[in-house]
């Protein structure tokens, strides 16, 4: 089959086409996927570049087109990254097989892929495209129970730019309890996750105040934003010390201080993504004296992709695609990924 192989940390020169790739053998509980469309994320490049390596301090986008010098072999989840790995967290496409385990009727289900694959713990995962192969190949295999049917008129790369971005934007708002009526400040509102958070959080009937380049403002409104302030916005002189109910961060870096700044006191903030830099300042007092409470949000809780799945299928939110590409083709659609030119998913036809 055709794949991209990561075949280490550094430049798009790691990104390897074959066509000689095996096809995956379903395990008993496996179903085999015949990969219609996936898409990039954030991760494809920070695993790619080495960024995840506590080494590394700068922004996702240092050293995007050649990798990050003194950046160590540790990963997200801190062991060492296995290579060569099929990249590739988002997928939709048909089961064309199943294990000795899975229900034969389950062949020709179209499906989106869970991208965590949960273990006997709640903390023991496995991440599609991370450490296990993932969609960037014409095959992939995964668990059936992480293989989500779904009936949808939307087109295969419609429905690929939804599994990473849109489980993580709810998984945020699921762990910070984001209620009706609440007003949420949401930062990298442009991006994947950003401008997904913005849908699920009107559609959970808060007030959006998003963060995005000016040249994205009406984009970013027309998704369900109240108001769209710049990124580099002056957060207390506009709202004051006290503002919002909750904050959905992907972005990390300079605002990080300011962000808690205008949370109402007992404010909760759900992290998950440091664009602009990992290493932020923060003031204890601002942290104790609010009652604030701070989340990182990585492991999906299990409602998550369930209710996404239900959300899709109820026309409740829609998909954005910015571009597509040939799988072939996938360092001009990291080229175009990091311009951050785009709203919503660049998706990879497979």
């Amino acid at each position: 089959m055709r794949a991209v192989l990561l075949t280490g940390h550094g430049g798009y020169d790691k990104l390897e086409l074959r066509d000689d790739v095996p096809v995956p053998v379903p395990g008993p509980d496996d179903v085999l996927i015949r990969v219609g469309a996936s898409a990039v994320n954030n991760t494809d490049i920070n695993t790619r570049i080495g960024w995840y390596s506590k080494a590394v301090a700068e922004a996702t986008d240092a050293g995007a087109a050649t990798g990050i010098d003194g950046a160590g072999d540790d990963g997200w989840s801190g062991a060492a990254f296995t290579f060569p790995r099929i990249q590739g967290a988002d997928a939709c496409g048909d089961i064309v097989a199943v294990g000795a385990g899975v229900d034969p009727a389950r062949i020709g289900e179209r499906v989106l892929v869970e991208p965590a694959f949960r273990g006997d713990g709640k903390f023991d995962i496995s991440y599609f495209g991370s450490e296990v192969d993932g969609a960037f190949a014409n095959y992939a295999s995964v668990p059936s129970v992480h293989a989500h049917r779904i009936e949808s008129v939307l087109s295969g790369a419609e429905l690929a730019s939804f599994p990473c971005a849109y489980a993580t934007a709810e998984n945020i708002l699921t762990r910070i309890g984001l209620a009706a009526g609440e007003h949420v400040l949401i930062t990298g509102a442009s991006g994947g996750v950003g401008s997904a958070a913005v849908q699920l959080a009107k559609r959970h009937g808060a007030e959006v105040v998003a963060m995005a380049s000016a040249d994205k403002a009406d984009a970013v409104r027309a998704l369900g934003a109240a108001q769209v302030i710049p990124r580099d916005a002056d957060l207390v002189a506009l709202f004051g010390q006290e503002h919002f109910d909750t904050a959905v961060d992907i972005v990390g870096g300079a605002q990080f201080g300011a962000i808690l700044n205008v949370l109402k006191r007992g404010g909760r903030y759900g992290v998950s993504g440091a664009i602009s830099g990992p290493i932020v300042d923060l003031d204890l007092r601002t942290l104790y004296l609010k009652d604030l409470r701070l989340l990182g949000c990585t492991v999906l809780e299990p409602e998550v992709f369930p209710n996404l799945i239900s959300y899709i299928e109820r026309g409740e939110i829609k998909p954005l695609v910015a571009g597509t590409f040939d799988l072939k083709d996938i360092v001009a659609a990291q080229e175009a990924f990091l311009t951050k030119r785009h709203v919503g998913k660049i998706i990879l036809l497979n």
